[in-house]
């Protein structure tokens, strides 16, 4: 009966593994949303990291969180780093191209809880009296990620937090 157990953990385990092997080497998450203001006020609180503090959702997380910034004031070469609770750990993000008013790029670095090294893109496109804005991640997904994306969901777990940073930033820019 042991033996029996045992062997049908193993299969399980080598088939999740399997499976995990399977499953695409990047990912990407975007959330879009339309915000009644012209793009060049939208464009200001993204290109500028210190007004990220007032509509990032992960601010709310840890309020208490330790931020350093650096680089140019806004824009290319703007640099934020922060260190917070274990939810939000620690890291690094830099702009590193925008293009008025319709794009910022940001290199994206964690360091704890893991790893990761992803891009971050804020694109603007105007429509009427509104600017749709998307706010996308993507990049790598080594194996064990893959693995863990079987169980966790990352498209809903990201896509919930960008869905109220953009909520957040509509609120401000529609001011």
């Amino acid at each position: 009966m042991l033996k029996k157990i045992a062997i049908s953990v193993v299969f399980l385990v080598a088939a999740l593994l399997a499976y995990a092997a399977t499953r695409p080497d990047t990912f990407r998450v975007e959330r879009t949303t339309s915000i009644k203001a012209p793009p060049e006020k939208i464009f200001a609180l993204i290109n500028d990291l210190h007004d990220w503090v007032a509509w990032s959702p992960f601010e709310k997380k840890d309020p208490a969180m330790k931020r350093t910034f650096s680089g140019a004031p806004n824009g290319k070469g703007a640099v934020y780093e922060w260190e917070g609770n274990k939810e939000i750990g620690k890291g690094r993000m830099e702009i590193t191209e925008t293009s008025p008013p319709s794009r910022v790029s940001i290199k994206l670095d964690f360091v704890e809880p893991f790893e990761a090294h992803n891009v971050v893109d804020f694109t603007l496109v105007p429509r009427g009296d509104a600017t749709n804005v998307t706010w996308a991640i993507h990049g790598p997904s080594p194996f064990i990620s893959r693995v863990i994306g079987i169980f966790c969901n990352m498209d809903r777990m990201i896509g919930k937090d960008f869905e109220a940073g953009l909520a957040d930033l509509k609120t401000i820019a529609e001011k």
